[in-house]
Formats: C-alpha cells, structure tokens, sequence
C-alpha cells in the first residue's frame, strides 16, 4: 500500500488494551483515566480479522502495544495466533517489562520475533517516581528472561525530558551498552501540544519515511499519532477503514486532541 505521499504503508502497530500496572507520569494523568467498557474493546477475534486483512493488503510488520500488553488475558494465545499468519516478517510487542519475566518464554515459544521495553532509569527511587509505584527490579528479571528466550534483538525505549546526555539516559545507555541492548531515546511528546521529534537511534517522528497505521483497542484505524483522524473498523468495515487511513495519511503530524498514549498505544 502506499499513500498519497508515495510512502510505502507496511507497518500496523495493534493496542490490545488500554490498561497498564504502572501509571507513568508522562502517559496517564495523576487522577487516573476513564478506563474503555468492556464491550467496546475489540475482542481478539476481530483483531486479527483486522491483522489478516492488513497483511493481504501490504502490511507485513506487526506489532503489539497497549496500555500494557501483557496484562490482557489470553496474551500468549493471541501472540501465537497473530504469529501464524503468513505474510508477517516482522513480529514485534512492546512492554514496560514488570511481566515479562513471567512471559518472555511463552511469547517466544508462541512465535513472537522481538521485543521493545520501557525503561527510563536505572535507579529505584527514581523509576518507582516516575512509574508512580513500580520496581525496577522487575524489569530487570524480564530484560534477563528476554534475553534467555531468544526475543533479540531486544529495544531499549528511554523517554528523556531535553537530552540523551541526561544522568538518567546516561545511565541507561551504560546499561545497555554493557548488556548487549539496542536504546532508543525518545523525547517525552505532549499530543495536545503537537511536541515530538525523531527517535534518537530509531526512525519514529521521522514523518516524511513514516510506514505506520494505528488500530486503537475500541477499533479506530487511525493513519497519525499527531492527529485527530481516525476510521472505525466496525462502523465501515476493516478494508474500508484501512483504506480510508491510508489515503488520507496526512503528510506531517500535527496535534491529537482526542487520544492519551495509554489507549493508542504511542
């Protein structure tokens, strides 16, 4: 598929979920957010009639996203049967790592390629700060179980507030440097604001070689972070709404005044 812009539509990233167990300062406000009713959350099974139907129409890199992911029941199942469709070559999930140690080797086993994990810092204080409450210890032991389940190259995601010289960054480049792990820095965003730039070490933001469409967990296709469009799958039908995403794919982002990161999956 390609756009408007002649760019080459291959790459649909899926939120199954708006949950998440962390509730970090630059994704959910303090007060909490309004969480989806369960009935407007797709169900897997209309998932991946999206994801199969994307894949007949060019779409050949998949991944996983929330909220967080791994907190959704029937995760594993889901990532098997999502593996088994032919035509994907790039299978990826992207998580905060807090389950991952419990995970990495069914996700692996099921077929799940590679794997993305948050990680901001690398001390405790200041990760339990930012994630209101959670142990960075945790996502160490899933970093660890990542890297015994084969699930490389494994991405390192770190939002950084001005520079990826910050003592934080710093010391997760240490980090990963030092364990064999690709980081990626990327500064925080604000959607109301339209504040983003490219992916330090990565292509995202990068909107002139942007490949991407979006499936929010209530069904939306929507072809730009940093907009307000979006195509509802149950209300057009999937072919219809990935082609509409598609041809209106706007050249550049703008704003988004009507999503949070937790439920559109960043």
């Amino acid at each position: 598929m390609f756009d408007r812009f002649n760019r080459r539509i291959n790459y649909l990233r899926v939120s199954v979920t708006d949950r998440c167990n962390l509730r970090c300062t630059y994704c959910m406000p303090a007060g909490g957010i309004r969480m989806l009713s369960h009935k407007d959350i797709l169900t897997y099974e209309e998932i991946l009639e999206v994801i199969r139907l994307a894949v007949a129409m060019g779409i050949d890199k998949v991944r996983i996203t929330g909220g967080e992911p791994l907190v959704r029941k029937g995760i594993v199942s889901f990532i098997g049967q999502v593996a088994g469709i032919p035509g994907i070559k790039d299978f990826g999930l992207t998580t905060n790592g807090i389950l991952l140690g419990e995970f990495a080797q069914p996700l692996a086993k099921a077929g799940l390629h590679r794997i993305n994990i948050s990680l901001d810092t690398m001390d405790p204080g200041r990760f339990r700060e930012i994630t209101r409450g959670g142990d960075l210890s945790q996502v160490l032991l899933g970093i660890e179980a990542a890297h015994k389940a084969g699930l490389d190259p494994i991405k390192i995601n770190c939002v950084i507030q001005n520079s990826s010289d910050e003592p934080d960054a710093n010391a997760v480049r240490d980090f990963c440097q030092a364990t064999g792990l690709d980081v990626r820095f990327i500064h925080q965003m604000n959607l109301g604001e339209g504040c983003f730039t490219i992916v330090e070490n990565g292509h995202g933001g990068d909107c002139m070689r942007c490949n991407r469409l979006r499936l929010t967990a209530n069904g939306r296709i929507r072809p730009c972070l940093f907009s307000d469009l979006e195509f509802d799958i149950r209300r057009m039908g999937i072919k219809a709404a990935i082609e509409a995403a598609t041809g209106l794919k706007p050249e550049r982002g703008t704003t988004n005044s009507s999503d949070f990161f937790h439920n559109i999956g960043g």
